[in-house]
């Protein structure tokens, strides 16, 4: 590198000037989104990650990178807190960053600012509900089996602490339809159930639920409603004035390409009364419920101060559009991979069932050699082990261009042919 191209990344990006293969790096603000958006745009779009070019990163369903207009605000934000870490800046920080965040992630949302908490991560937004509501003996909640730890072993792990019992719902061997989703649900509903936690988009097979009716049923039933949004937000056009859950919960590391441990919880303003918190200090939020459930104490204010940033990237370019995008590419890798011989799609290529997550078996091949075999070509996916839709698992986002795509198929049908 020399020295006219480190200035260049220094200028661009302070400390990821560090990080190699980063050359054509883009800080100035990106162009206006196109009515129909071209491969030139996407990679626009691609330009503004520090992820060097020659990477094909598959891996948006665990974490996403951070957008480069987020590091910025991340950097700018430690040096002036650091550089004077007073009450005054910090009260400033807070109100500038962790209440803007609010804002915008209920407009994101379409709800209220008042029903906003800012969290960690989806897996605190869960906890807070598994253990915030009233539940005894004789109290039952539905749980889908293929939810996450937070939404599964947490509420069995209260269960045996407070005495109400878990049902599961079981995984259904393919996407069954959003019909049969909410009958496989309502058929667990009885007059003592108190609560359905689901997940929006699971992230073990790709299926996308029928949250919206899901929630429909419970809430004709008096039945509370979680649905956990980690695989959602981000990158669908979520819209919880359409879906009308109880609880939304959601992470900023995955899809939302926001700093990391950072999440979102949306509580319902008819149930605010229903979830008291399980951690009491200060600094809470300055409206609605998060004046009860965010008194977290101190926590990183530069970097929550950076979550507007990640929100105005995308709203910038159109969560609408970022939607499409992502699950055109989700759809050209199904295509792709459906006509390489010896692979089997878990994840249904019906976009009412599915949304950016591919799942697939590689033939016979083992899962992990191929997954190292293609990490050792920069691509980045996850290896799927155990009888549950083995295999691996690419989850493309709106970074992610078309070349990527036939870039990772090729590669796949060339370890197929050859053997790893």
């Amino acid at each position: 590198m020399n020295r006219r191209d480190f200035g260049r990344l220094v200028a661009l990006a302070g400390s990821a000037a560090l990080i190699p293969g980063c050359y054509d790096l883009e800080a100035s603000p990106l162009r206006a989104t196109p009515a129909d958006p071209d491969e030139a745009f996407w990679k626009d779009v691609r330009a503004r990650f520090l992820i060097p070019r020659d990477v094909a990163f598959f891996n948006a369903a665990n974490l996403c990178p951070t957008s480069l207009p987020v590091v910025q605000a991340i950097e700018r934000n430690v040096r002036e807190y650091e550089a004077n870490p007073s009450p005054d800046v910090r009260s400033a920080l807070m109100a500038r960053g962790r209440e803007t965040a609010r804002t915008l992630l209920a407009a994101a949302l379409r709800v209220t600012p008042e029903e906003i908490v800012i969290t960690r991560n989806t897996t605190e937004s869960n906890n807070t509900v598994s253990s915030g509501l009233d539940l005894k003996p004789g109290d039952e909640v539905v749980v889908w089996e293929d939810n996450h730890p937070s939404n599964l072993n947490a509420w069995r792990q209260k269960a045996a602490r407070f005495g109400f019992s878990v049902v599961p719902v079981p995984i259904p061997p393919a996407h069954p339809g959003a019909a049969a989703y909410v009958d496989l649900f309502t058929r667990a509903f009885t007059p003592k159930t108190k609560l359905v936690a689901i997940t929006h988009v699971s992230s073990n097979s790709g299926d996308l639920l029928p949250a919206a009716e899901i929630c429909a049923a419970a809430r004709g039933r008096s039945i509370l409603s979680l649905v956990d949004g980690a695989q959602a937000f981000g990158v669908l056009d979520v819209d919880l004035s359409v879906i009308k859950p109880d609880f939304y919960a959601g992470s900023m590391h995955k899809w939302a390409c926001g700093p990391k441990e950072k999440g979102l919880l949306y509580v319902n303003k008819a149930v605010h009364d229903r979830v008291q918190p399980s951690v009491v200090g200060v600094y809470a939020g300055a409206v609605g419920i998060s004046r009860t459930l965010e008194s977290h104490g101190q926590r990183d204010d530069a970097s929550v101060a950076a979550v507007p940033d990640a929100l105005r990237f995308q709203a910038g370019i159109g969560r609408p559009v970022i939607e499409k995008r992502s699950r055109q590419l989700a759809q050209t890798l199904m295509e792709g991979l459906k006509k390489i011989d010896g692979v089997k799609l878990w994840t249904d290529r019906a976009p009412a069932h599915s949304a950016a997550i591919v799942i697939f078996q590689p033939g016979a091949l083992d899962p992990r050699k191929l997954n190292a075999a293609l990490g050792g070509e920069k691509i980045v996916a996850t290896a799927r082990a155990g009888s549950y839709n083995p295999g691996l698992r690419l989850a493309p986002h709106f970074y992610n261009t078309m070349d990527d795509v036939d870039r990772v198929v090729g590669a796949i049908q060339k370890y197929l042919r050859a053997g790893v």
